[in-house]
């Protein structure tokens, strides 16, 4: 990507998004992506533990998800940190990817906090792709307080780009890249998405 900021906005070409045919069933919960992921993975002691499930619309490339704001993802006394916040949106659309079955990175978070979320608040996440141009995939997430009719606490547009696993080999730390390499769960998800080498 060049020095510019990428827009959020999908270009007039843009295709409307498509669940793979191998993506996860309706209702299916989606598991970590990587057990030291701070979002999702259980191996990150303080980590969101966010638990993400596909979507009930089969039609749509949409899921579900929500985690638990503990003590130790405050910023000010008793509220959730923006940045934990931002995270767990960013965590939710990146979940969007296993729908399409693509590995892809954040390109660009834009985040809105609408209202504080009080430690001990179970926060609802939906997100949904909008569009995809190429090697570029659009979404939307909100976070909701209190249920899925909630009201709303934070919302999130976001950019994401489709890239292969070296992305990662290349640029990871090589203890980390050979640790995961090593463990025969984390290759067969990575082979998972590797629909297109």
């Amino acid at each position: 990507m060049s020095g510019r900021t990428p827009s959020l906005t999908p270009p007039d070409d843009a295709a409307r998004p498509v669940r793979h045919p191998e993506a996860p069933a309706p209702g299916e919960l989606l598991g970590a992506h990587y057990e030291h992921c701070f979002g999702c993975g259980h191996g990150q002691p303080h980590g969101l533990h966010l638990e993400a499930r596909a979507g009930d619309d089969p039609d749509a490339v949409a899921i579900t998800a929500e985690f638990t704001v503990k003590p130790e993802h405050q910023g000010a006394p008793g509220l959730a940190h923006g940045g934990v916040l931002a995270t767990a949106l960013d965590e939710t659309l990146g979940s969007l990817n296993w729908l399409l079955r693509v590995i892809a990175v954040t390109g660009r978070l834009e985040t809105d906090f609408v209202r504080p979320v009080p430690v001990g608040t179970v926060l609802h996440l939906d997100a949904e792709v909008t569009a995809v141009a190429g090697r570029k995939i659009y979404s939307t997430a909100t976070g909701r307080i209190g249920g899925p009719d909630g009201p709303v606490a934070v919302r999130a547009d976001a950019l994401f780009i489709e890239v292969k696993v070296d992305h990662f080999i290349e640029n990871g730390r090589p203890e980390e890249i050979k640790a995961a390499m090593d463990d025969p769960d984390q290759v067969r998800r990575a082979r998972a998405f590797e629909v297109n080498p």
